[in-house]
């Protein structure tokens, strides 16, 4: 089992430098990823809040192993188009480390579609992301892109250059559990990110549900996002392995939203990945 931060570029992490600095420490420190959140707004205290994208980039220049991505992008709130241009970029950039996290994103906290008039139904969310994955892979492929959905469109399009990989980018779409229609979305793709699954006795489940969708799980990531001790350190915990027994292959964990202080931060980050 991988782990790996999940850290939002929020308030005291709101500095590119200081992303990029945590980015070269996480290596250094053994950890096998870092993901950063991808937020317009967020619920107070949050405050300042820096773009992923931005921030992805200087961390790919300045690192050379570690796996890098957003997680996870509301891509219903993105130009699929725009995104995968910038995708193809990091993973070069990266020399083939990106992997790309997306979902249909929340209004909540802090309003953060509403405000700017975007889709605020979740099935619809559900309709249009699937949608902009169809456009973004398509787009990556280096393939002749032809689709006319519900909400987006790409006609007689192909990008150049491709991804770095001649496999491509990974993709993992999200989704909290056990809701049944982000595991239908995630089979057809490399993994899925599972949000609020606290036993490892889940993890049987969502396979199940997973193959029933057609995943192929030889091939395929199953990543949770765990939480973190209070003390904001890792303690050699038996459940960590419990979760690897179970088939998760990454587990992240990282400090935030609120509240985040860059030297508190720093040393949890240099504290590196769980013992157990």
């Amino acid at each position: 089992m991988k782990h790996g931060l999940f850290l939002p570029p929020f308030d005291g992490l709101a500095d590119v430098e200081r992303m990029a600095d945590l980015a070269v420490l996480a290596e250094e420190a053994g950890w096998d990823g870092f993901f950063v959140w991808d937020h317009l707004r967020y619920s107070s205290p949050v405050r300042d809040i820096l773009d992923p994208y931005v921030c992805l980039a200087v961390m790919a220049a300045r690192t050379s192993s570690i796996t890098l991505g957003p997680m996870v992008t509301p891509l219903i709130r993105r130009r699929p188009q725009v995104v995968a241009r910038q995708a193809v970029t990091l993973d070069r950039l990266s020399k083939g480390r990106l992997v790309m996290g997306f979902g249909i994103g929340d209004d909540y906290p802090g309003g953060e579609l509403a405000c700017f008039g975007e889709l605020t139904d979740a099935v619809e969310r559900g309709r249009a992301l699937n949608e902009g994955l169809a456009i973004f892979q398509g787009l990556v492929s280096g393939e002749e892109v032809n689709i006319t959905g519900e909400f987006l469109k790409a006609r007689e399009v192909a990008f150049k250059p491709t991804p770095y990989r001649s496999s491509g980018i990974p993709v993992w779409t999200a989704g909290r559990w056990p809701n049944p229609a982000p595991i239908r979305r995630a089979a057809k793709y490399q993994g899925m990110m599972v949000i609020q699954m606290t036993e490892p006795e889940q993890v049987n489940q969502l396979a199940t549900k997973l193959r029933e969708a057609g995943a192929d799980l030889d091939d395929f990531d199953i990543v949770v996002w765990g939480q973190r001790d209070e003390k904001m350190v890792y303690r050699e915990d038996e459940r960590y392995a419990q979760w690897e027994q179970a088939g998760v292959t990454w587990f992240l964990t990282g400090p935030g939203p609120f509240n985040l202080v860059y030297e508190e931060v720093r040393a949890y980050v240099a504290a590196g990945p769980p013992r157990y």
